[in-house]
């Protein structure tokens, strides 16, 4: 089934308006954040080619988050919690607190949510857990391309502080380039030591 509105549309049908899309880039990389983003579409009108934003290019996913971020029919937020939150209190924790802190962030009542994934605890608002969502639903799809734009720009800066690792080329991600950076120079403040390959660099 492609992308569209189809669940956004049936709870309109409900009476429920404002349904806001979330998801999350960067619950896997070994460094760097975690980022959830939040997105509203007053009125059913995608950019053409929003899409889930793993099957995008990155130079289609940086369009689309312009064209998302100044569409006047469009409310975004987001939420960071860095390697030191993610240590702190666990990698699915911090992914559901940056969650819940999105949709907070849209400082709009919201009806309901659509989730990417799997139901999340004590969320703020009525919720549907999709997995797979951000290939179904057009709001978490943005959401989505939102997320991934954020922490993929971030990373960059990362690359700029700590050019030693290579976060610009695989964003934190456990890469051979980046253990061999590890192997090399040891972890960074943006390195997430809770994670094996990080706390126990044996394993490399």
């Amino acid at each position: 089934m492609p992308c569209s509105f189809e669940r956004e549309c049936a709870l309109r049908e409900q009476g429920i308006f404002f349904v806001a899309g979330i998801d999350e880039a960067g619950r896997g990389p070994l460094a760097g954040p975690v980022v959830a983003a939040a997105v509203v579409f007053l009125e059913h009108d995608a950019p053409e080619g929003l899409d889930d934003s793993k099957k995008l290019t990155a130079a289609r996913r940086e369009a689309l988050f312009e064209s998302l971020a100044s569409h006047p029919q469009v409310l975004w937020a987001v939420s960071v919690q860095s390697a030191e939150v993610v240590d702190r209190i666990n990698i699915l924790q911090a992914t559901h607190r940056a969650m819940r802190e999105a949709v907070a962030a849209l400082n709009r009542q919201i009806d309901h949510t659509l989730i990417d994934g799997l139901p999340v605890r004590d969320f703020p608002t009525p919720q549907t857990a999709l997995v797979g969502g951000d290939a179904l639903s057009f709001s978490i799809a943005a959401a989505s391309v939102m997320a991934k734009v954020t922490r993929d720009r971030l990373m960059h800066e990362a690359d700029t502080a700590f050019p030693q690792y290579g976060f610009r080329n695989h964003k934190g991600y456990g890469t051979p380039e980046h253990l061999a950076a590890l192997r090399e120079h040891g972890p960074c403040p943006l390195h997430r030591m809770s994670f094996a390959p990080v706390a126990q660099r044996e394993l490399f």
